[in-house]
């Protein structure tokens, strides 16, 4: 079995390694171009034509199933993706956790970037998924671009700048970029002190991973644990910036020995 995931950089890490952990075997594409980050700033149009290049990329290997694992490209890009690739190619996109947050019914935290924050599509989400819940948007400017680079200072500065417009009392934080979720402990340790007991941190990667394998044909076909990393196509050493995160250190770690 073979799964490819796409995002502008290194966010695509955190589904890759929850499908690693969900199917040790499986071989994974991780098709990006972290040249032309951030993708949130540009049209709708350009992040498009941005996302079919990497997914074109990662369709050249033949996978089963395509993820779009990155939120800015699943609004802007996945109807093209789809009418590109499918229904060859089963293409999973990415969606921001809110309906499981808010169903826990305390008050709700979304962090994204400041294009997707206060965006119709996120309001959108919000109306359709977040019930009765108190929902507060929080922009986070820096995070996903300090995350891409390994940049400690950066990445601390951006969570505190977050953490500090986040309500106190809130009782879960949704994840509104796949590249938040490399971080999630440091965001966690960020809003603890003044969040509500039991605070909840909600990203995507493991029902976008589960939502995968589910629309492969045959998902009982092995694979060999091999990982393939393309940037605009080419393929490239494994990213050392990826070494810094959990989930990357999962997918650098060799393949498990029957």
């Amino acid at each position: 079995m073979k799964i490819a995931l796409m995002d502008s950089g290194i966010g695509l890490l955190a589904a890759a390694a929850a499908l690693r952990t969900l199917r040790p075997d499986v071989d994974l594409v991780l098709s990006s171009n972290p040249a032309s980050m951030p993708w949130g700033p540009r049209t709708p149009e350009e992040v498009a034509a941005l996302a079919l290049d990497c997914a074109r990329a990662a369709a050249d290997h033949e996978p089963d199933a395509l993820v779009v694992a990155c939120n800015t490209a699943s609004v802007h890009a996945l109807d093209a993706l789809r009418a590109e690739l499918e229904p060859a190619l089963p293409v999973i996109g990415t969606v921001p956790a809110i309906k499981p947050a808010a169903a826990l019914g305390g008050p709700v935290a979304i962090w994204a970037t400041p294009i997707t924050t206060g965006s119709a599509y996120q309001r959108g989400l919000i109306r359709d998924f977040a019930g009765t819940a108190a929902v507060t948007e929080v922009a986070c400017p820096g995070l996903a671009d300090a995350v891409e680079h390994g940049d400690d200072a950066a990445i601390e500065a951006a969570v505190a700048d977050a953490a500090a417009r986040t309500p106190a009392g809130t009782a879960a934080i949704v994840l509104g970029c796949t590249h938040y979720e490399l971080v999630a402990d440091r965001i966690r340790a960020a809003v603890a002190p003044f969040a509500a007991p039991g605070l909840t941190l909600h990203g995507s990667a493991d029902a976008v991973a589960a939502q995968a394998l589910r629309r492969i044909a045959d998902p009982g076909r092995t694979g060999e644990a091999t990982v393939t990393v393309l940037h605009a196509g080419t393929p490239v050493p494994f990213p050392p910036a990826a070494l810094l995160y959990p989930q990357g250190l999962t997918l650098a770690a060799p393949a498990p020995t029957a």
